[in-house]
């Protein structure tokens, strides 16, 4: 049993000669945020960051959040643009307030 535990191990470290294991690459991020669109939610559910030694790597994380909260940013811009436009054009009386009247006749155009 000694010889075959001796065995293994020598042949793990590589025959017990100077030669050293390579360190294993770091994970990466395999499947990130996409760049050419929004970050939508099926993207964020996919979305599976590589471990570190210590968790999750620090960088990979740090890229993921940046992303995201960039995309929020703009998204509540856009909200906040459309809401003020929305309420300048009910203010003004636009369109938006006015529904169409129903025709009495029952008659449609076409």
């Amino acid at each position: 049993m000694v010889v075959v535990v001796a065995a293994v191990t020598l042949a793990v470290v590589g025959g017990g000669g100077n030669e050293v294991l390579p360190e294993a690459a770091p994970e990466q991020l395999v499947d990130p945020l996409p760049v050419t669109r929004p970050v939508g939610p099926a993207d964020i559910e996919a979305l599976r960051l590589p471990l570190a030694p210590r968790g999750y790597r620090m960088a990979d994380v740090d890229d993921v959040l940046d992303r995201l909260g960039a995309e929020l940013a703009e998204r509540d811009a856009r909200i906040s643009e459309l809401e003020s436009a929305l309420a300048g054009r009910r203010e003004a009386g636009g369109m938006w307030d006015k529904r169409p009247e129903p025709d009495p006749g029952g008659e449609q155009d076409g």
